[in-house]
């Protein structure tokens, strides 16, 4: 039993010892798990810590990046409405009142908004608060009526100081107060309408409404703003603005019939500029209603949602009647006269000249410009006034409106200033402005004493009228028309001559007055077919006059400009002249015949520096290849071409020599600006002799001739003074001529293989006459040709052998201070010619090539005088 039990106890024991070594186990095990876990758990809250803490880092960033892009943004775009707001609502219609003044529009600018208060946002600064109005909506007010009052009284000031005066018209229906709300406004001549008077108000408005409307559909146009925009000058019609100021109990007394009338305003009158601005009283829905709920001092408008607008105070009532009577006296006194700004076109060189000119000169008492044709019919004009008229300031303001509606492809200037001054010197380039007007081809100034140049700038239109023709004949005359305008650039530019001072070029009874009148003539009968057009004007009766003894010329003349006080204008029984004031002009276009009178008043088209500004832009914009006028200065001295100077020394025996060199002597007066030239070959007589006593223009001469001929070719000088006062002009030209000799005396004849020129500074005093007769008479076959200076024709006779000698070895001349009578013996007709001596001016004859001599200009050679 004791070993059985032993063994029990044993067994007993080894189990007890498996089972705590299995607990032990189990419980490290257990121990390592639940540390394990607790390790696990610390780095779960750990990781969820650190989680939430770079959550709440990327929260607090996203949130400042989300408030820092919302600010930004807010700023830009509330920036942005500011600008749009600015350029929307200009001057009067969006500055507060303690900054407004009136801001009168651009002619023909659409109306912009109307600021009423403004707008906070968040942060952002305040914005204006604006609500459209003319040409856009009707305004209806809801609210207390004293703050609703200062609302549209704010909106009438605001529209009135953004719309020229009479462009607008007020019409008040204010049954409470009779008018009394408004009444700071009745300067302006405002209808009132009283109680029993709207019914009356709203036919007659429906009734212009029906009428406006056709217009616009005559024209084809949506609503009175698109003809207004589409038309130049003023508004054809006023904005009509209503403003009901309904009590309680006018909803109530309203009939059906008045109800229906208001409601079609509604819908119609905005298209036909009618405009309600309702307080008190529900219009029709309808998309150009705006409404306001209005507060003590905030609003909502359906236009800005939910947001609050705050508005503005009402307007100073001072402010508000002062403005008024200003415009009112600006009633009374018409519109301004139009600026020279408002002349021009909305856009430049748009217009083409195939059917003609039209351009506005001005505008009329309403302010509407008034337009001037040139075409076929009236072809030239005439323009005619008093000293001081304005007749200058008139060319200007034509020539403004021309020359920024026709670009130099479609118009061509020719300016001709006959008085002694420089009216049309502003069109070419000067010395302190390089620009000049693209479209003029040419301009003459203080040319009083220089006819020629106008006779040749005749020449010069009737040649380019004969080119016209004869290119006219190649196409059938009946498309000329259709042609020109399908194709703009095939047409020729039509040509505008100006001629101030016109009868100073047809006065006296001599050659030049005679060809003249010829060639207008024919310019005026036949100009209007090629596109060729005169413009004559005089401030002398009896240059005016001088042209209705010539029927034929008068009669083309059909377009008169007459300024105050002209006479002689138009037609005898036409007084227009004789009582429009100053800065005024009569434009008759049936050869001044009553009843055709259109009285326009001249804008100031005198100011540099406006005209210069203008210049400026149209030089800028000129086309390739346009080419700078040609100017002619009665008063300017040309100086001798660089071209017309040697390069270097004079080519020796071994260069070319051209078979008959040409001398130049001076300049012609013609449109080209050519050199007149004499041309030395070797037949007899071709010498020239200097007349007169002037020394510096007999010298100027010689030295062009001599250096123009040294520089076309092999040629020996020989220079002979025998006059003190010319030694300093010979000695400059032998410096530029350095091979050429320097003669106390006249050289003899001899062969030689390259032209001689003997250059002769005052030959009358020169003691060998002998030698002087045989190098002028036998000299030219032999290639020495004699360029001589002789103060009077007697002297140089007695040179060539007494009064029996025969002039014949001179074959050229050129007279200075020399009559016509005293150059008998040198001309082929008999008496001389009709030559009155003038300052800078020479008289030049080469018997084999003139008919009639020709006035020249001696070129300046040294500049040590004038």
């Amino acid at each position: 039993m004791a070993n059985h039990r032993n063994a029990l106890v044993a067994a007993v024991r080894q189990e007890l010892a498996e089972a705590r070594g299995a607990a032990r186990a189990v419980l490290a095990e257990a121990e390592s798990a639940r540390g394990e876990a607790q390790s696990r758990r610390r780095l779960v809250r750990d990781a969820y810590a650190t989680c939430l803490n770079q959550l709440a880092e990327a929260r607090d960033a996203a949130r400042r990046d989300i408030q820092r892009r919302f600010q930004f943004e807010s700023s830009r775009l509330a920036g942005n409405v500011r600008r749009l707001a600015a350029h929307t609502a200009t001057g009067a219609a969006g500055l507060p009142w303690r900054m407004w003044s009136p801001s009168e529009p651009e002619l023909g600018a659409a109306p912009g908004l109307l600021r009423i208060g403004t707008l906070t946002l968040d942060d952002t600064a305040a914005l204006p608060a604006l609500v459209p109005f003319l040409d856009a909506a009707h305004l209806n007010l809801d609210g207390p009526p004293a703050t609703a009052d200062g609302v549209i009284t704010g909106l009438l000031l605001r529209a009135l100081g953004t719309t020229r005066p009479g462009d607008l018209q007020l019409t008040v229906y204010d049954p409470e107060y009779l008018g009394g709300t408004l009444a700071s406004f009745a300067p302006l001549g405002i209808s009132f309408v009283g109680p029993g008077g709207l019914g009356p108000a709203l036919d007659e408005l429906v009734e212009h409404i029906c009428r406006v409307n056709e217009t616009v559909l005559a024209g084809e146009y949506q609503s009175l703003a698109d003809l207004t925009a589409a038309t130049p000058g003023p508004r054809a019609e006023p904005w009509r603005v209503v403003v009901l100021l309904a009590d309680p109990a006018t909803a109530e007394e309203l009939t059906n019939a008045q109800r229906a009338q208001l409601d079609r305003i509604v819908r119609t009158g905005v298209a036909c500029g009618v405009h309600l601005l309702v307080r008190g009283l529900e219009l029709a829905e309808h998309t150009t209603v705006r409404r306001l709920a209005v507060h003590e001092q905030t609003a909502t408008c359906d236009i800005t949602g939910d947001l609050e607008i705050r508005l503005d105070p009402p307007p100073p009532a001072d402010r508000v009647a002062a403005f008024c009577r200003a415009t009112a006296e600006r009633l009374r006194a018409g519109p301004p006269p139009a600026k020279l700004s408002d002349l021009e076109p909305r856009e430049f060189w748009a217009e083409s000249s195939a059917h003609g000119l039209v351009a506005p000169i001005g505008d009329s008492t309403d302010g509407s410009l008034i337009d001037v044709p040139l075409g076929d019919d009236p072809p030239h004009a005439l323009i005619g006034g008093p000293s001081g008229s304005g007749k200058t300031n008139l060319i200007y303001a034509w020539l403004t409106s021309l020359a920024t509606r026709y670009g130099p492809e479609e118009l061509a200037l020719y300016l001709l200033d006959f008085k002694e001054g420089v009216s049309f010197a502003r069109f070419v380039p000067g010395p302190r402005d390089p620009g000049w007007l693209p479209q003029v081809r040419l301009a003459g100034i203080n040319v009083n004493g220089d006819r020629e140049f106008g006779l040749a700038m005749l020449r010069h239109l009737s040649e380019e009228l004969r080119t016209r023709a004869q290119a006219a004949k190649r196409v059938d005359a009946s498309k000329l028309a259709e042609l020109r305008a399908e194709d703009p650039d095939g047409h020729w530019p039509r040509i505008v001559a100006v001629i101030d001072e016109f009868q100073v070029l047809l006065a006296g009874r001599d050659a030049v007055a005679d060809e003249a009148v010829t060639l207008l003539e024919d310019l005026a009968r036949r100009g209007r077919s090629q596109g060729i057009h005169l413009i004559l004007a005089s401030q002398d009766v009896s240059g005016i006059e001088a042209l209705w003894g010539r029927s034929g010329l008068i009669g083309q003349f059909t377009l008169r400009i007459a300024l105050p006080k002209a006479r002689r204008i138009l037609a005898d029984d036409n007084l227009a002249a004789a009582v429009i004031p100053r800065f005024h002009a009569v434009v008759n276009t049936q050869s001044g015949m009553s009843g055709a009178n259109q009285v326009v008043r001249l804008p100031d088209a005198g100011d540099r520096l406006v005209w210069r500004s203008l210049q400026r832009r149209l030089w800028r914009d000129r086309p390739d290849g346009c080419e700078e006028p040609r100017l002619f200065d009665g008063d300017a001295v040309p100086l001798l071409p660089e071209n017309c100077r040697p390069a270097g020394p004079v080519p020796d025996a071994a260069s070319p020599v051209g078979s008959s060199p040409g001398a130049v002597l001076g300049e012609r007066i013609d449109v080209a600006a050519r050199p007149a030239r004499l041309r030395l070959g070797r037949m007899p007589g071709r010498n020239l002799a200097v007349l007169g006593t002037r020394t510096d223009e007999a010298c100027d001469i010689l030295a062009a001739a001599a250096l123009s001929l040294a520089a076309q070719g092999p040629a020996h000088f020989s220079i002979v003074c025998l006059d003190p006062d010319a030694a300093r002009p010979a000695a400059r030209l032998i410096a530029e001529l350095p091979s050429a000799d320097w003669c106390a005396a006249l050289p003899a004849l001899f062969e030689t293989d390259i032209p001689h020129y003997v250059i002769g500074y005052a030959l009358d005093a020169g003691p060998d006459q002998a030698m002087l007769r045989k190098l002028l008479t036998e000299g030219p076959e032999q290639r020495t040709h004699v360029l001589g200076w002789w103060r009077s024709v007697a002297r140089l006779r007695d040179s060539l052998g007494g009064l029996a000698a025969r002039l014949d070895p001179i074959g050229a001349w050129v007279a200075l201070d020399v009559q016509g009578a005293d150059l008998a013996p040198l001309y082929p007709q008999p008496g001389g010619p009709a030559w009155y001596p003038r300052t800078r001016r020479a008289l030049f004859f080469d018997r084999s090539v003139h008919r009639t001599p020709e006035v020249i200009v001696p070129y300046e050679v040294n500049s040590d005088h004038t």
